[in-house]
């Protein structure tokens, strides 16, 4: 089945707020079988909206509207929609006396605007939120269904899990979309390409290979569509080739990120891990403790930015830098070293780099990052050469130290 996505709110077009509902709404319905054919943003006023929902691709059975539906008087949705299926608002007690109580357990005062959120389209099917105001909604016409929901994000996935998808499995699945994804680190996109050409050459006529390349890493993502007992066999066949094709360049398959993947290794080994970050800043230990638990693993790091810091304490001799200069293979060995003699770890991760836009030099240009490694088997650093943008080599510092870690482990 296909369907559309229509996000409405002029936040979005400026680029104050970033469509993050319409992500994970086309993740999600290919899930249960739906196609997204377009995704559009439109302002908040009536003619837009009507506009767009005039000119919807003729295969299409299903509309999803995210924003507008809130208590404020540049919120359009809700009386365009009424007016769109010739119907009218009315006050619904039973919505009113939600909303009353939810704001009981606020210890908040109802407002008029809040109370204008119970008067709702007459005819609409209504999506009750348990989490906030916004009613969701659901309209059909010409055998084409309309369900508008809030923007607020975490409101917006309540409904769908809880009313959208369930009517979605029992009314209008007619088809099965396997998607699976392979994930791999360290390997342009276009070497990979190059490995696997003769396996992407003879793959079924019924399964589509996807890139879908982002710093530091390249997601390989496997199509079919058809019925269930059918595509998926065969997709995990081709799932299973691929990985086997790739060896360790593979970290994960299906939806989990290089931290995770760690989190799961250091646990089943008992092993803990200590970090020394000197250009990527403690981004490092950010994306390892915003897993729950990661205190069972992670011991601590120092984010030692100056000679001095990695002096003080990680221990790094002043002699050794002036001699090889903070980024260098000895430096992020030294780092490595010293704080797991601190932090008395299993492992240890060490980065040292210029992340640019300055400061580099012909020698070691922007984009130069040693990252180091200390753990039973001893204390070594490999050197790489990122680009010239800081934020990205941040990033691909952070995945080329855990993937270096990951093959340790």
């Amino acid at each position: 089945m296909q369907a559309e996505i229509i996000t409405i709110g002029d936040e979005l077009l400026i680029g104050q707020t970033i469509d993050t509902n319409s992500a994970w709404m086309g993740e999600q319905l290919n899930k249960v079988g739906v196609e997204v054919h377009q995704i559009r943003s439109v302002r908040d006023r009536p003619d837009s909206i009507v506009t767009a929902l005039d000119s919807l691709h003729p295969e299409s059975r299903l509309v999803l509207i995210t924003g507008g539906l809130g208590p404020t008087r540049d919120d359009k949705t809700k009386a365009t929609l009424a007016r769109y299926f010739n119907t009218t608002l009315e006050f619904n007690p039973d919505v009113f006396a939600h909303i009353d109580a939810l704001f009981r357990s606020f210890g908040r005062d109802l407002s008029r605007l809040n109370r204008d959120q119970a008067v709702l389209p007459v005819g609409a099917a209504l999506l009750k939120n348990d989490v906030g105001t916004a009613s969701g909604m659901r309209f059909e016409r010409n055998g084409i269904f309309y369900v508008a929901l809030p923007g607020v994000p975490y409101e917006m996935k309540h409904l769908m899990e809880t009313h959208v998808f369930p009517w979605i499995r029992r009314e209008l699945q007619d088809t099965h979309i396997e998607h699976r994804t392979v994930y791999t680190q360290g390997v342009p996109e276009s070497e990979l390409a190059h490995r696997i050409a003769a396996f992407e050459e003879n793959l079924p006529d019924t399964i589509s290979l996807a890139y879908l390349p982002s710093p530091g890493k390249v997601r390989l993502r496997l199509s079919s569509q058809g019925e269930r007992e059918v595509v998926v066999p065969q997709v995990d066949a081709q799932v299973k080739a691929l990985t086997e094709l790739l060896g360790e360049v593979v970290y994960s398959v299906d939806e989990e990120e290089m931290e995770r993947v760690l989190a799961r290794m250091l646990t089943e080994r008992k092993a803990r891990l200590a970090l020394a970050e000197s250009c990527t800043g403690g981004y490092v230990a950010h994306r390892l403790t915003r897993i729950p638990g990661s205190s069972a693993w992670f011991l601590g790091g120092v984010v030692a930015y100056s000679n001095e810091a990695k002096n003080a304490f990680l221990g790094v001799a002043p002699e050794l830098i002036a001699r090889h200069g903070a980024v260098s293979e000895e430096v992020a060995m030294a780092m490595a070293s010293g704080a797991r003699t601190r932090f008395n770890s299993d492992y240890t991760l060490s980065l040292t780099g210029i992340a640019g836009p300055d400061g580099g030099s012909e020698e070691k240009p922007v984009g130069t990052v040693w990252i180091g490694i200390s753990g039973p088997e001893g204390t070594r650093a490999l050197r790489h050469r990122f680009g010239t943008d800081r934020i990205r080599n941040i990033e691909r510092s952070a995945l080329a130290a855990f993937d270096l870690l990951r093959k340790s482990l």
